[in-house]
């Protein structure tokens, strides 16, 4: 990886921020929503709509009022709720923090689980445990989120009473029970990106083992750990790094009605919200951060695989 790649690929996610922005703008512009509609009411004076169009610069060219959005962003300002009246970054940022805990979770027991199930099943290939990781891996794939929501609902929470049903509590305020209250969206969440890695690593791992360098490593006498550890696991895990880097799209913009269910304020239910209130703001500001780091997590993803995979030249 030389800094040459990296300094491209910076500038590629930065013309890709500048597409996104035109995009996220445009699609707000042909919402049916009226700024200042929203923000005086239904019976507003048509002199009063007129004056706080002209304060918002609403009724400047289209060009113009896109090129003063884009200006602010850059200065780091994403605008004013519409329906709070707050400053829209503080909120969003906080969001996303929330879900990014929530997501970093979720991956983190993924890799946990997924991974070694994985590599055994395909080691004991027509085993009980390779049976048990397909019928795992079926069912996570199968089953919609809202009804692993509800079973773990109904079961940890209100049968047993081992976890709270909802809510969120930040770990700076409580971490004991901010652990809690993330146990059951976690494991919600994770079933299903257990489930995609798991099946990956087993056959990944399968193929890695049928490959000349790993036969040849294995001719040369070198232990059985060595072999796994060095040849097949580390070039089995190169396509679960893709994975990893879209589940983090799907993580950010997919679990809405995990944190919906789970009562959790993460950017997906800022988002919701923002679009059933018609907060344009808002809206423009939650897809803008969203995508932000779904490109970094790419980015994140293309510097795994350099340093996983050293074959790989970005030069």
């Amino acid at each position: 990886m030389s800094l040459t790649w990296l300094s491209r690929r910076l500038l590629l996610m930065a013309y890709t921020m500048l597409v996104v922005a035109v995009l996220v703008f445009a699609i707000t512009q042909v919402l049916p929503a009226d700024a200042a509609v929203t923000l005086l009411g239904q019976n507003a004076t048509p002199a009063a709509l007129l004056a706080l169009r002209q304060k918002l610069g609403l009724t400047d060219p289209t060009w113009l009022q896109f090129w003063h959005w884009l200006w602010s962003l850059l200065h780091g300002n994403f605008g004013t709720s519409m329906r709070t009246g707050l400053p829209v970054g503080p909120t969003m940022f906080a969001a996303l923090s929330r879900s990014l805990l929530l997501a970093a979770c979720s991956i983190l027991l993924m890799l946990v689980i997924a991974v070694p199930l994985g590599v055994l099943a395909a080691l004991r290939r027509g085993s009980a445990l390779d049976v048990f990781a397909s019928l795992v891996s079926y069912l996570g794939i199968s089953v919609p989120e809202f009804v692993t929501a509800t079973f773990v609902l109904v079961v940890l929470a209100d049968r047993l009473g081992w976890l709270p049903a909802t809510g969120y509590v930040p770990l700076s305020q409580h971490f004991a029970d901010g652990v809690r209250h993330l146990i059951a969206p976690v494991l919600t969440i994770s079933l299903v990106l257990i489930a995609h890695v798991a099946r990956m690593m087993r056959s990944e791992t399968i193929d890695v083992l049928a490959s000349d360098y790993v036969r040849a490593a294995q001719l040369k006498g070198l232990l059985r750990r060595t072999v796994l550890v060095r040849h097949v696991l580390r070039n089995a895990l190169l396509p679960v790094v893709t994975v990893v880097a879209l589940d983090v799209g799907y993580l950010l913009g997919g679990i809405i009605v995990v944190e919906e269910i789970f009562a959790i304020p993460g950017i997906g239910r800022e988002l919701l919200i923002a679009i059933q209130n018609r907060d344009l703001p808002s809206i423009q500001a939650g897809a803008l951060i969203m995508a932000g780091t779904y490109a970094v997590a790419n980015l994140l993803a293309d510097i795994a695989y350099a340093l996983l995979d050293p074959r790989l030249r970005y030069d």
